[in-house]
């Protein structure tokens, strides 16, 4: 029995006993040594002394050598439970915590066993204990066993949140949706923040509704109303740092979630309003989602085409410089920002960012036919600032021919020798033209 108390709690059975062989043996191998009548104190000190000094990788050097093992957590207190008892209960719990789910599941039904020996009658502590023991049968898949011991822990305490949590995880482990999903719901009563039981009860709805249809929650059993004074009871409960911490993260990680399903919500409705021809009311949806997500360019690019359809170009060329400093080369924030400088008849800057459309990509049909609508526009407007300034009468015979194509736009010249060529020189020209009359 000394042998016994004196190797580290928490080794097992067979530590145990090896230790107490270790003992045996050294006793022996000393009384034959030393011929005389055997003294068991002082002859264990010799003897493992004598054997230690004969190898130097033995037994008490290798003690020293070790790290220490801290067991005081074995003697912890555990509610009501007498030191013997708790000390199993805390022995299940590290080895609960370690992955060791059979070893824990042993020492919690010896822990319940000795309860029922001692006679001990303290409801909240078999609960716990049938709840642990629930846990590990969970872990190792016996749901069957796990559902049994749960139900013994709710009798004890009814509406008690683990036992609860653990046999829904059971039942749907099982496929009894039907119960899975009450039990969730009884969870969530008690604590809105187990996002486990969110989780369950959104997956469980899609699984109910395809094995029973529509009336789903007419077949389902009647889910209990949890009393106010336990519901309040469980929230007074005070909390550790670790579960403030884990509470805080789920109710982020929820908000996260609403978020995002509110912006998913308000965008599919803004494509909605935009095919119907509502653009007002698809503008409004889209600086909402924007409000959200402020630096997603789509958003920007979606609410230019709105303004656009508004005739508010000011608005959806601003739009269309936020998505292209998200994307610089976002192809169609070029051209629906072509579109805004065309309708603030600002062409040369529309064709600046046409031709950028079709440089990204040469089969945008679309860039390349309003480009030939914006060289129109521009020949135009060199024609009517002939009056005005007689130099440029000699440019608008270098006119944008319609036979323009995407990258050259060459013109027909007949002032070769003045050196105007191509479209690039005659928008230089006109972008010098609109800056004299603009100062």
């Amino acid at each position: 029995m000394g042998n016994a108390q004196e190797k580290p709690p928490g080794g097992g059975g067979g530590a145990a006993s090896a230790d107490q062989a270790t003992a045996g043996s050294g006793t022996r191998s000393g009384g034959g040594s030393s011929g005389g009548k055997p003294h068991m104190a002082p002859q264990k000190g010799a003897v493992n002394g004598t054997q230690r000094e004969n190898s130097p990788a033995g037994g008490q050097e290798k003690k020293e050598d070790s790290p220490a093992v801290d067991t005081s957590y074995l003697d912890a207190p555990a509610g009501a439970l007498p030191p013997h008892l708790a000390r199993l209960k805390n022995e299940g719990n590290h080895l609960f915590k370690h992955g060791q789910f059979g070893d824990a599941l042993e020492k919690y039904t010896q822990a319940i066993e000795g309860c029922a020996e001692a006679g001990i009658d303290s409801p909240e502590d078999l609960c716990i204990l049938y709840s642990n023991r629930a846990a590990c049968y969970l872990k190792e898949g016996n749901s069957t066993d796990c559902i049994q011991d749960c139900n013994k822990a709710l009798e004890l305490q009814p509406y008690s949140l683990k036992p609860l949590l653990r046999r829904a995880m059971a039942y749907e482990s099982l496929e009894r949706y039907r119960k899975a999903y009450v039990d969730y719901k009884t969870v969530l009563q008690l604590d809105t923040g187990i996002q486990a039981a969110h989780d369950s009860i959104h997956r469980l709805t899609k699984m109910l509704i395809e094995q029973d249809g529509p009336e789903w929650r007419q077949k389902l059993p009647e889910i209990p109303v949890v009393p106010l004074s336990v519901q309040l009871q469980h929230r007074e409960k005070p909390i550790s740092i670790e579960q403030a911490q884990a509470r805080a993260a789920r109710a982020a990680q929820e908000e996260a979630r609403r978020k995002e399903a509110h912006f998913t919500l308000l965008k599919q409705e803004g494509n909605s309003l935009v095919k119907k021809g509502h653009f007002q009311e698809a503008l409004e949806k889209y600086s909402e989602c924007l409000a959200i997500k402020p630096d997603e360019c789509a958003l920007h690019t979606n609410r230019a085409i709105c303004l656009l359809k508004l005739n508010r170009f000011e608005e959806a060329r601003q739009d269309c410089d936020s998505a292209l400093q998200l994307e610089p080369n976002n192809k169609k924030a070029f051209y629906r920002r072509a579109l805004a400088f065309k309708g603030l008849q600002d062409y040369l800057s529309a064709s600046s960012d046409l031709q950028e459309v079709l440089r990204l990509d040469p089969n945008v049909r679309e860039a390349e036919q309003e480009l030939e609508v914006v060289t129109g526009l521009l020949r135009q407007s060199l024609m009517d600032n002939t009056v005005h300034t007689p130099r440029v009468k000699q440019v608008h015979h270098v006119a944008l021919s319609p036979s323009i194509t995407r990258f050259n736009f060459h013109c027909s010249c007949h002032y070769a020798t003045q050196g105007y060529k191509t479209i690039l020189e005659v928008q230089s020209l006109y972008a010098r033209r609109r800056g004299s009359e603009g100062g």
